[in-house]
Order: structure tokens, then sequence, then C-alpha cells
């Protein structure tokens, strides 16, 4: 996975949210890297692999976009925190086109 940052101008206030059954973070945009099929971010709680998720990504004045996916590797610990690494499953090409102008070149 190539993973960058996705880019946003500074003090913006845009944030990602990761939400699951059992848990809703809502994340800095420097602390997501997005790729063409995921995206990867840290987290003080860990996560089950395969467990099902959905991001919202929150970029004015255009809405949301929204997707889902699923966790495929959290590695760490909880003094350190956890590294998860999370695949698309359900993303629409509108959405990605949009994600895709978003993460620096």
């Amino acid at each position: 996975m190539s993973a960058r940052k996705i880019q946003t101008p500074k003090g913006s206030g845009q944030n990602i949210s990761v939400a699951s059954r059992q848990t809703h973070l809502t994340l800095p945009p420097e602390a997501v890297s997005i790729s063409k099929s995921g995206v990867e971010f840290q987290s003080a709680k860990p996560f089950a692999l395969w467990t099902e998720m959905t991001l919202a990504f929150e970029f004015p004045p255009e809405g949301p976009v929204n997707c889902t996916g699923v966790v495929v590797s959290c590695t760490g610990n909880r003094h350190a925190g956890y590294h998860v690494a999370m695949l698309f499953t359900g993303i629409s090409k509108q959405s990605q086109a949009r994600l895709n102008q978003l993460v620096h070149v």
C-alpha cells in the first residue's frame, strides 16, 4: 500500500470519522494516510482484524466522502498506541476520485 497524507489547508478543521459498532474515532487529517485501496491511522484503542468500519471524510464545501472498509492490520500496544491499516470494501467511483484529489502527488 503506497499511502500518502491527505492534503488540506492548515487550520481547516476538517476531520475524519472512523466508526465500528464498538468504537468511534475523530481523527485530524494529518493523522491519516490514504492510498488507492485503503487508509492507515494511529489509534489509542486496538481493533480486531476483519472489523467492518465506516469512514467519513469531512471536506467542506463539497460535503463528506463516505466509504466502508475492513481492518487488515492492527499492530502496537496500549503504551505506544496502535497502527491500524484498513482496506476499502465499499467506495463509489465518485468518492474515490474525490479522495484521489486530496492526497499529495
